[in-house]
């Protein structure tokens, strides 16, 4: 009682068919479709962009603590 067989879904599929047409259908199909690809394409791009702000975050600590131990060297020097 609580599951639809698999009658119940073809009928629904036949009125959804026959409410909206088949290339209204395809058309919703291209869109979705094209949505995914562009939302898929968009956290890519979002990857790369965080991936490349991280390394310069582990960049940049390293070369300031060069610059430090540099200029801990010429004060010793002196």
């Amino acid at each position: 009682m609580g599951s639809f067989s698999l009658w119940h879904w073809l009928v629904v599929l036949l009125v959804v068919v026959l409410l909206f047409g088949t290339k209204k259908l395809r058309n919703v199909g291209g869109d979705l479709g094209a949505a995914i690809r562009s939302f898929k394409k968009g956290l890519a791009e979002n990857e790369g962009d965080d991936k490349s702000a991280e390394q310069s975050k582990l960049d940049s600590p390293t070369k300031q603590n060069d610059g430090q131990a540099s200029s801990a060297q010429k004060s010793r020097q002196d």
